[in-house]
Parts: C-alpha cells; sequence; structure tokens
C-alpha cells in the first residue's frame, strides 16, 4: 500500500527536498504540496493524504492552526499531521501535541528518520525527534498529581503507557513486555478509550502528566 503524504511548507527548496526523499521510497508518494497554512487545510479535507507533513512558520495559517484544524480535538474525521520544522522550541511541540499532531520532527533529523516518521504515522505509531522527546515530556510531568482515568488501567496496560512514554513503537513494547503486537494495539486501543485519548502522544504526554512515569528513558 501507497502511503499518500501531503507537504505544507512555504520554501520551496524544503518543499523539493522533503518531495525528493519520500519519493526515493517505493511505498510513500506526494499527492500534494501546499505554501501557505491556509492552502494545506483546503488540500488536506479535499484530498484526505494518509499523511500531511506541516511546517510551524507558514502565511496564512500557521503549522499550529493547520494542526488543530486537520487534527483537533473538534475534528470528527480527525487526519494524520506531522510537524516538521527547525524550530526546536517546547511551545510549539508542546503546541503541536495538545493540537493533535501524531509526530514533532525537526528539519535536521536528517532522512532517514522523516521517513520513519511519515510510516509511523500511517502505522497509527508516533514519533518524536529524539532530541526533543524526553525534555518535552519530562516538563509536562507533575508527579505529584495521582493519575486518573474514567476506569482504572489495568497493570499491564500501566506498563504499555510507560512504555510508550518513553517513546517505544509498538513493536519495541511487544518485545520489551514479551506480549505480541496485535496485543499491544489492543492494549493501546483500550487505553486511549480509558483515558479519553486520540494517539500514542497524548498516552505519552499524560503519562508524563500524571506521574506515571519518571526517570531515564
Amino acid at each position: 500500500m501507497t502511503i499518500r503524504v501531503l507537504i505544507a511548507d512555504d520554501q520551496a527548496m524544503i518543499r523539493g527536498g522533503l518531495r525528493m526523499i519520500l519519493e526515493h521510497q517505493q511505498d510513500i508518494a506526494v499527492v500534494a504540496e501546499a505554501a501557505d497554512g491556509l492552502t494545506a487545510i483546503d488540500l488536506a479535507r479535499r484530498l484526505r493524504p494518509d499523511v500531511s507533513l506541516v511546517d510551524i512558520r507558514m502565511p496564512g495559517a500557521d503549522g499550529l492552526e493547520v494542526t488543530r484544524a486537520l487534527a483537533g480535538p473538534g475534528v470528527a474525521d480527525p487526519l494524520r499531521v506531522v510537524v516538521v520544522t527547525t524550530f526546536d522550541l517546547d511551545e510549539y511541540v508542546y503546541g503541536a501535541i495538545r493540537g493533535g499532531a501524531t509526530g514533532f520532527l525537526l528539519k535536521d533529523a536528517g532522512p532517514a528518520l522523516l521517513v520513519e516518521a511519515v510510516r509511523a504515522a500511517h502505522a497509527g505509531d508516533a514519533l518524536i525527534s529524539p532530541s526533543v522527546t524526553v525534555r518535552l515530556l519530562r516538563s509536562m510531568a507533575v508527579p505529584a498529581t495521582p493519575a486518573k482515568a474514567a476506569k482504572p488501567l489495568t497493570d499491564r496496560e500501566t506498563d504499555v503507557v510507560r512504555s510508550i512514554a518513553r517513546g517505544r513503537t509498538n513493536l519495541e513494547v511487544a518485545a520489551e513486555l514479551f506480549i505480541s503486537l496485535s496485543t499491544v494495539k489492543s492494549h493501546v486501543s483500550g487505553i486511549q478509550t480509558k483515558l479519553g485519548l486520540r494517539n500514542r502522544v497524548e498516552i505519552a504526554a499524560w503519562a508524563w502528566e500524571h506521574g506515571v512515569v519518571t526517570g531515564p528513558c
């Protein structure tokens, strides 16, 4: 199956570079480009790409506005958005996550991580640049606040939450906990339902905010 990607960035050179990297992969095709946020929103809603790569700073509507419009809490049928930016600022990462993004990638992360982020988003996983992951999630941590859920998490679900919060993919969670990939996916779905969250990034943020996971990754 080909992963259909939309690229939104106000710099033509950046869009061209991202397109070249992605279309070198047999399973990825760029279906549209946008030079501003409003065009990105329109194209994404009409074409419904599998993954939208969105820059933070764009005219018309910035990347955070685009993310909220396509994947935010009020969107009935959200799209998968990965924010790709030069700016390693906590406010941007936090805003992207709260806006519904399934990934946050720095432009200097390299071609391999870009491709991995697209594939992860398409598979329902999430990827945040390693250089910002731990710093960001720890900044959200409020250990004194007890973790609460509409329905209590089981011990195994809590183990899965901790692994996700430490940046593990579904495959890595399965290997770490000695369970099957399908079981991990089932747990993730159940966790999202219990916590009222929509993706793995929100699960990770919830875990750090509520002190479910602490210490090194």
